[in-house]
């Protein structure tokens, strides 16, 4: 009995997707915790947040692109333990900074 190659139909394309909108809603985090660094004043703590949160933008950022460019295959490999952690702890903190900013 042989089985037939997977097919994946769309749900690659959507994870990709998925991927990008999540990007991009990082990336406008970062840049409104720069923007609200630079019209509250630079004080140390402040100027320390968005450097923390231009860190976390930028580990999301390569976890992201390292997972696009994965589901361009037929049989996309599983999302790693390790990469969805960096991807969880990225995202987390990048919510922190964001409120860390605002005060």
């Amino acid at each position: 009995m042989t089985t037939a190659g997977r097919d994946p139909g769309l749900q690659p394309e959507r994870t990709r997707l998925a991927w990008r909108r999540t990007t991009l809603a990082c990336t406008v985090v970062a840049l409104l915790a720069v923007r609200q660094s630079l019209h509250s004043g630079a004080t140390g703590a402040g100027v320390f947040a968005v450097a923390l949160s231009l860190l976390a933008w930028l580990g999301f950022l390569a976890v992201a692109h390292r997972r696009v460019t994965g589901m361009g295959t037929a049989r996309p490999a599983p999302l790693s333990p390790r990469h969805a952690l960096t991807a969880a702890a990225c995202t987390v903190a990048l919510a922190v900074f964001g409120v860390v900013t605002l005060f």
